[in-house]
């Protein structure tokens, strides 16, 4: 990488520094609304700090927002800052706005169709492999591909299940599911010795399914559709098969 690849690299690690500070610090702004030390706000029952719903959305966003200003920093530090402010410090090109186009498509379906219609382990295994395939190479080919098949899947669940009454039902979450297969095993198929792509589709099936166990079993927390196909059936067990054993 040659010196002005480094510092168009840093300029726009500004921008983004400061874009993720911006939305960090919206959404922390919007998750005091909910209760932390007990009361009632905005229709919502406090407990005790550690039952609050305001736990995992408060260390989320202040840890995406220490990641920011730890970005920014850097940025600022590299002479990212000055480079930035300058018309040369975009670098605005096609391949760019097809990079920014195609994230934006998948981030929008799955905050707006999938997570609350979709199985959270679902919805996130199928977004996590798609992220990977479609930008770990940067392959402009594979980002339309994947940001294609999370828009269907998203389109489907909200044409098919827009009304909440009809959340429950798990066709969504069939579709969603066999991308989510179908994905991971391309993956795995033109991996040839990556070891992102090799471990995408792995990490893509155990970290949310942590999150979302961890969420729900350990604070104790409302997740997101909690009858989704996989958790419904995780939290069965939990509850009928496994709970009873250790007590007794």
């Amino acid at each position: 990488m040659t010196d002005d690849e480094k510092e168009v690299l840093r300029a726009r690690d500004f921008w983004a520094g400061l874009t993720l500070m911006a939305l960090s610090v919206f959404f922390l702004w919007r998750t005091f609304d909910i209760p932390l030390f007990g009361g009632n706000r905005a229709g919502v029952s406090g407990a005790a700090w550690y039952n609050s719903a305001a736990i995992v959305p408060l260390g989320i966003f202040s840890g995406l927002l220490i990641l920011s200003c730890i970005l920014l920093a850097i940025s600022i530090r590299a002479g990212g800052a000055h480079r930035a402010l300058s018309a040369a410090g975009i670098g605005w090109n096609r391949a760019e706005v097809l990079r920014i186009a195609m994230i934006g498509v998948i981030v929008f379906f799955y905050v707006a169709a999938l997570v609350p219609r979709v199985d959270f382990i679902v919805a996130s295994g199928l977004v996590i492999v798609a992220l990977t395939f479609g930008f770990h190479l940067a392959r402009p080919g594979r980002m339309i591909v994947s940001a294609a098949i999370v828009a269907a899947c998203g389109l489907y669940a909200l044409i098919a299940r827009l009304p909440q009454a009809e959340w429950v039902r798990h066709d969504d979450d069939v579709l969603a599911l066999v991308a989510w297969i179908g994905l991971s095993l391309w993956t795995l198929w033109i991996a040839r010795g990556d070891r992102v792509l090799r471990a995408a589709p792995v990490i893509a099936l155990i970290a949310p399914a942590t999150l979302v166990c961890t969420m729900a079993f350990g604070f104790r927390q409302n997740v997101p559709n909690r009858g989704g196909l996989i958790f419904s059936q995780i939290e069965y067990h939990y509850y009928v098969t496994l709970r009873p054993l250790w007590r007794g």
